[in-house]
């Protein structure tokens, strides 16, 4: 049960092991920041405000779909695990 207790604990830190940082990546990332630059040089005040409230809806609902995706993970990782234990 040490897994357990380190990430009882706060030991365990689960955000480092979802972004990969690769050179792939890092290239998407550029090019979304440029387009996001070139798109708001474009706007007028109204339209940036309204486009960062769709951003920060558009990340809440990205956090929900990581919890999601988290849940059913760790779920899948239990049934493995309980599987093989059980071919003893």
């Amino acid at each position: 049960m040490r897994v357990l207790e380190e990430l009882w604990y706060g030991n365990i830190d689960t955000a480092d092991y979802g972004l990969p940082h690769d050179q792939e990546y890092k290239e998407l990332y550029r090019r979304l920041c440029n387009v996001e630059e070139k798109l708001e040089a474009t706007m007028n005040d109204e339209q940036k405000k309204m486009f960062s409230k769709y951003m920060d809806v558009q990340l809440e609902l990205l956090s929900l779909e990581e919890c999601q995706l988290f849940k059913n993970s760790f779920s899948l990782g239990a049934r493995m695990m309980l599987d093989v234990m059980g071919e003893n």
